[in-house]
């Protein structure tokens, strides 16, 4: 398993040609097989049959990156059209997934299907401008003329990578539309996806002629049906600030809750004769439906593969072990999909799972009630601290806060989870058949409220939600070394283990020390903000942020927050723009609307042109000599134009922010 996930680590970060991975790939499973087939079980321990044996497993998991990245094959749309000149193409494309809109745009991804008149494949990003329409429908096929472009890079350090979060997906390209631009075709591809959306759309359709209110709909499309587009901001906040996001989304807790209902439903089944492998059989194919019907997304799909294979170890009543579980779900995920390797979603739930595998069981046996519902009680406890374990470091990698009340919520809500899915799923039903009666539509929709009005009052305790907290990947690694060693420790007390925890601790204390011998010192940087100057300087672990924000606070600003605490800096301050900085031997002077810089005891380094200054630079460059010009996104872009064209022409650095990003001085 680990030699499959170095080997599509290898294959993302350093691309191999398709034909070399693929006759890699093929050489050495094939001479892998020869052995084991030709070969005793004596040779089968040698150290030469397992390199063998740890290189073709890295080998098909290179393979499959190459194999899955279409890019590769000469039928890819990137092929067919010039990212550098810019004009209109042609193109026909299917609508594949509906998006969140964004604040101008309703989003989607679609499949290309022709470009000029040429059958390719592959995905792009559609922003369609807002109208007052109703949305595009999945499989729906049109046409328009549009300009590919690529998805723009993170502009600021330690901003979200979206560019590379879509690229995981294997999109590399987006185009802007408007809906008089686009044509709609009569023909029609039904597809998975397509047969989903209908499905959906039509339940949700028979949901709303109920007296379901606006936010309890949005939270039963999201438990039931995968959607979550129509969750207020508000109440999305309370459920991450209340450590219940996960309820949000269609996971592995979800499809658990749901093939004990399913199993317990279908458990007369095995009266029959062969009613077990029957029980089997349908408990996975309601999974998978239940899995279409909420969209095939990333986290119900590996969700139901790995329930899967939990359901067929379960019915056919053999010894397994639930680490060989997860390993089988994990490998049969990353044979299809190789890239879930680096969703954040894949990664929290394996984690979550081996955390309670692992760690549940030694917290359980601490305590032993004698009551029914305290017992239940105390085993959600557990759950869920096991599951804490497994998932924190990589939660505050990622998302840099820690809800100190957690436990509260997920002991509230996940029993009642079941209960909340499990009548879910007769509310849609009925719903279906027109037989849903008002007093439990009234029901229903006050659990959901009452779910809300908790989670919210959770969340308003706003003294034990921890925010900003910076950690980085070494931080992870150490984080999950001492867990793994303390549990070691747990479970056989003697002098070898403690030993691994005391490595452990001082390997905390090395992440520490190496840390903050990487923390930026002394440093300016001109950042991107559209319309505006913002400007940080760092020294003494300190930020000196001077800005023209409406924001009074730098820390109420994200780009500052962001940069803070990605490079572990501890206090903020804020101060005025100045016309100079002085940076050791480094001089930046600072040109505003303006246009005064009438300085002659010194010679600037770099210049910093904001606000659109009305200016002739090129008597602006004779006068001082600078090494570089920085325009930042306060400026015109046609003033940033005639500038660049200027530098170009004199051979001289220009650094725009809006396209190459922040400016950073180092000094």
């Amino acid at each position: 398993m680990f030699c499959l996930i170095i080997g599509i680590s290898i294959g993302y970060f350093h691309p191999t040609d398709f034909k070399v991975s693929t006759t890699s790939a093929i050489v050495l499973t094939l001479w892998l097989s020869v052995l084991l087939l030709a070969t005793n079980k004596p040779l089968r321990n040698t150290m030469g049959f397992g390199l063998i044996g740890y290189l073709s497993f890295i080998a098909i998991g290179i393979f499959t990156v190459s194999c899955h990245n279409q890019k590769q094959f000469p039928t890819h749309y990137s092929h067919y059209i010039n990212e550098h000149i810019e004009s209109l193409t042609p193109i026909t494309f299917s609508i594949r997934e509906v998006l969140k809109p964004s604040q101008y745009h309703n989003k989607y991804i679609v499949n290309i299907i022709d470009v000029n008149n040429k059958s390719v494949k592959g995905k792009l990003l559609l922003n369609l401008e807002k109208d007052s329409l109703p949305a595009l429908t999945v499989d729906g096929i049109y046409k328009s003329n549009v300009l590919f472009k690529e998805v723009p890079k993170p502009l600021n350090p330690n901003q979200f990578d979206y560019k590379s979060y879509l690229k995981k997906q294997y999109i590399y390209h987006q185009i802007t539309c408007s809906r008089p631009l686009l044509f709609k075709t009569q023909q029609r591809r039904l597809t998975l996806f397509g047969l989903a959306e209908k499905i959906r759309n039509h339940i949700i359709l028979k949901l709303k002629s109920y007296n379901f209110t606006p936010n309890e709909l949005s939270i039963i499309k999201a438990l039931l049906l995968g959607q979550r587009q129509d969750i207020n901001k508000e109440t999305y906040s309370n459920y991450a600030n209340a450590g219940a996001i996960h309820i949000l989304a269609v996971s592995g807790l979800h499809v658990g809750i749901i093939l004990l209902l399913f199993s317990a439903l279908l458990k007369p089944i095995e009266h029959f004769k062969h009613g077990k492998p029957i029980k089997m059989v349908l408990l996975i194919g309601l999974l998978w439906g239940f899995a279409i019907i909420a969209g095939l997304s990333a986290s119900v799909t590996r969700a139901v593969t790995m329930f899967s294979v939990v359901a067929i170890a379960v019915n056919l009543k053999r010894p397994t072990n639930i680490y060989n579980t997860l390993a089988v779900s994990v490998f049969i995920l990353l044979l299809f999909k190789p890239l879930f390797l680096f969703d954040v979603g894949f990664q929290l739930s394996y984690l979550a799972v081996l955390g309670i595998v692992a760690i549940d069981p030694l917290l359980y046996k601490l305590y032993q009630p004698k009551y029914w519902l305290l017992d239940k009680l105390w085993h959600t406890l557990t759950v869920t601290i096991a599951a804490q374990f497994g998932i924190l470091p990589i939660s505050l990698f990622y998302f840099h806060q820690f809800p100190g009340l957690f436990f509260i919520s997920n002991l509230v809500i996940i029993p009642v989870l079941g209960l909340i899915l499990g009548l879910g799923i007769l509310v849609m039903i009925l719903s279906l058949l027109n037989i849903l009666p008002s007093v439990f539509v009234n029901f229903y929709g006050g659990i959901i409220t009452q779910m809300n009005r908790f989670v919210d009052w959770i969340a308003k305790h706003e003294e034990f939600l921890f925010t900003d907290l910076p950690f980085n990947l070494l931080y992870v690694m150490a984080a999950y070394i001492f867990i793994i060693t303390l549990v070691r420790f747990y479970i056989k007390r003697n002098y070898n283990t403690l030993r691994l925890v005391l490595i452990a601790l001082l390997f905390i204390q090395l992440s520490v020390i190496v840390t903050d011998y990487l923390k930026p010192t002394n440093r300016l940087v001109i950042f991107h903000k559209s319309r505006h100057t913002l400007i940080g300087h760092v020294a003494k672990n300190t930020i000196v942020v001077a800005h023209d924000l409406k924001e009074k606070q730098p820390t109420e600003n994200n780009i500052i927050t962001n940069y803070v605490i990605g490079n572990h800096i501890n206090a903020i301050k804020g101060d005025t723009l100045r016309s100079v900085y002085l940076l050791n031997k480094k001089i930046l002077l600072v040109v505003d609307s303006i246009g005064v810089y009438h300085i002659k005891s010194f010679k600037p380094d770099y210049v910093l042109l904001r606000q659109s200054p009305k200016l002739n630079l090129n008597r602006l460059i004779d006068s001082l000599q600078p090494q570089q010009i920085i325009a930042d996104g306060s400026n015109y872009k046609s003033y940033v134009a005639h500038w660049k064209t200027i530098c170009e022409k004199r051979k001289l650095p220009f650094h725009y922010t809006n396209t190459m990003g922040a400016f950073i001085i180092d000094y």
